[in-house]
């Protein structure tokens, strides 16, 4: 049997941490993936997922991720029911993460003398053969 699950898109929040009563961290947070082809009835251009990381996956999400970065999410669905609050029963389907990785920068939205967003032009060397960074900005 196969359950296996990789999904790149954007934290639509930030994340949850909690902590479990034998110390174990636990993380939770969605995602939006954008969809192929964009739909023509007027219903969402993306899906959501919600995530589940633990132990290090977890510490790494809530340390480094926030609303908006683009991530890289490999794992397994998981469904389970629980009984809410009102009573009624339902049922949740949940990635639970094996790996997350960050795919781009964090923003920065201070402004700090960039106009636009971006970083004012600087001139810089080009970084060496084992210094490149595909993320860098141009």
């Amino acid at each position: 049997m196969v359950n296996n699950v990789v999904l790149v898109g954007r934290l639509t929040r930030d994340p949850e941490l909690r902590t479990t009563n034998t110390g174990k961290s636990v993380c939770s947070f969605s995602i939006a993936v954008q969809k192929r082809i964009k739909p023509q009835d007027g219903s969402p251009d993306a899906d959501f997922f919600n995530i589940v990381a633990w132990n290090k996956d977890a510490d790494y999400v809530v340390n480094y991720l926030t609303k908006g970065r683009l991530v890289a999410v490999e794992g397994r669905l998981q469904s389970r029911k629980y009984t809410a609050s009102d009573g009624s029963n339902r049922e949740v389907v949940e990635v639970v993460a094996s790996s997350v990785q960050g795919l781009d920068r964090p923003r920065d939205d201070q402004g700090g003398g960039h106009e636009g967003g971006r970083p004012a032009a600087a001139v810089t060397a080009a970084p060496a053969a084992d210094e490149y960074d595909p993320f860098a900005d141009e």
